[in-house]
């Protein structure tokens, strides 16, 4: 019986792919494309995944060893709640190596069977289409389920994986929630593939926060690709970074990056004219300083160093007497 599922499984692959259209509509089958076409695999081959040696291990490991840390609390957070549907936790490298993972002890013989425990390679050259090595040749979350892995020996599995984008908007991780149960529900599946899309827009912003430590984060509009966009913005309210999210959503380019610019062109949609520039900056400094005055505009003159008379004077020509 064993050995016709397998016969089944592979027929479907080759069936769907010599529907060209059916490769063209379907991201699953593009994927099984891709294994076959780009790295000539064998959806019978029954060897394990490969498994990095100790060296190779700690060198991926250091190299994301940062970020590990930082998400050592998420990754609680997402296995307890997913816990209970028999699922395990992996946080993985750009290359598609698990560095870190969490899992019920009971669980772990089967995990560790199945090649779902750190070191081993999940890479879709390495697996063909599979959760995380898919997730990282298209970078976007998505759930793998059952009998849409490449792979015969991977049709148990139901992964749910979400990428995990750095400071300057590239890959360099991905989250993912795997289990070997028939019984998930759709809606369960659902639940899990948000849980694991939150809590990996909880890392990346985190992340994001600790690559720009002295500036002011800003929560800006959403990205094409979902969550929050986040902008660093230093002292002089140039902004300075951009989230993944924030650069979809602005069509921020690292060349823009480069060159900081004022928030204002990008969150109100307006550039200051040649000599307004300096009208802007004032109206924004007398502001401040009557909001932590609470309105008092001689609270406020004398933050600002100068008499009461001077700052009456300024708040006239800066458009602002009426609003106090």
């Amino acid at each position: 019986m064993a050995e016709t599922g397998r016969a089944h499984h592979a027929n479907r692959i080759y069936s769907t792919l010599s529907n060209a259209a059916a490769v063209g509509q379907s991201a699953v089958a593009a994927s099984w494309s891709r294994s076959v076409v780009k790295y000539g695999l064998d959806p019978d081959h029954t060897r394990p995944p490969w498994r990095l040696g100790q060296a190779e291990f700690d060198a991926a490991f250091e190299r994301l060893d940062p970020l590990i840390r930082l998400a050592q609390t998420s990754l609680d957070r997402l296995f307890q709640s997913v816990d209970d549907a028999g699922c395990c936790v992996l946080l993985t490298d750009r290359e598609g190596i698990p560095l870190d993972r969490r899992g019920a002890a009971g669980d772990d013989l089967d995990f560790r069977n199945m090649g779902l425990w750190t070191g081993m390679v999940w890479s879709e050259a390495s697996e063909g289409t599979n959760g995380v090595g898919t997730c990282v040749a298209e970078g976007r979350p998505l759930t793998i389920h059952r009998d849409q892995h490449f792979l015969t020996r991977n049709i148990g599995l139901s992964c749910t994986v979400a990428p995990i984008w750095d400071a300057r908007g590239r890959l360099i991780a991905t989250l993912d929630v795997s289990t070997c149960r028939a019984d998930l529900t759709p809606a369960m599946l659902k639940l899990v593939a948000s849980a694991t899309v939150e809590a990996a827009h909880r890392i990346e912003a985190h992340h994001f926060r600790m690559a720009f430590p002295k500036a002011r984060i800003v929560v800006a509009q959403d990205g094409a690709g979902g969550g929050s966009g986040l902008l660093a913005v230093d002292k002089g309210d140039l902004v300075i970074g951009a989230s993944r999210a924030a650069r979809l959503a602005y069509g921020l380019t690292d060349e823009r990056l480069a060159q900081p610019f004022p928030a204002e062109d990008l969150l109100m949609g307006y550039e200051a004219k040649p000599g307004e520039e300096l009208s802007v900056a004032e109206r924004g400094v007398v502001q401040r300083a009557l909001a932590r005055a609470n309105g008092n505009v001689s609270a406020a003159a004398r933050a600002l160093g100068v008499s009461r008379a001077t700052m009456h004077r300024k708040l006239v020509r800066l458009g602002l007497e009426r609003a106090r």
